[in-house]
């Protein structure tokens, strides 16, 4: 299967909705609180999408997965309950949500190594995220994907897990 990691577009709103509804569900499913309190939502991702912070992974015809990505643009993180291993320019990411039709393939640790490399291609060596205590998949993920955890931050008056992985830049 080939897959293209680019910018998400206006046309791709819908299709990224979608998924991200589908993951919504999974998160509750699941008995988690993550992402059932009204975030995220179509306004959350048309802002996205206008800002240039959606990408979206795509196979064939089909995207495959979405993530928000941002450099050096997120709050909250300054606050952090903790302490990052670097104090210089970063890459964040949020919203990681991959397509139930392409759950189980590895699709979302390939989109953090094009995560890996969208930093790079700025000239960072730093990509900062966070999650929900109860994520046990993306604790998996980053697990396996060399992140550290940091400590918490808090977002939407509840506490998350941060994490940062350091790349190498040679």
């Amino acid at each position: 299967m080939t897959l293209e990691f680019r910018k998400a577009t206006a046309a791709d709103a819908d299709q990224i909705w979608h998924i991200l509804e589908k993951a919504i569900a999974r998160r509750k499913a699941e008995g988690s609180d993550q992402w059932q309190d009204g975030y995220p939502n179509p306004a959350i991702v048309a802002h996205d999408i206008e800002n240039d912070h959606g990408y979206v992974l795509v196979a064939g015809d089909k995207i495959a997965g979405y993530v928000a990505l941002l450099i050096n643009d997120e709050p909250a993180y300054l606050d952090i309950k903790g302490k990052w291993l670097t104090d210089g320019d970063f890459v964040v990411y949020h919203r990681v949500a991959i397509s139930d039709e392409f759950l189980g393939q590895g699709l979302a640790q390939q989109m953090l190594t094009h995560i890996d490399s969208y930093a790079l291609e700025n000239g960072i060596t730093s990509v900062r995220a966070d999650t929900n205590f109860d994520n046990k998949g993306m604790l998996r993920i980053f697990e396996k994907q060399g992140y550290v955890y940091c400590g918490e931050v808090f977002f939407r008056d509840a506490a998350r897990l941060a994490y940062e992985k350091v790349l190498n830049a040679g």
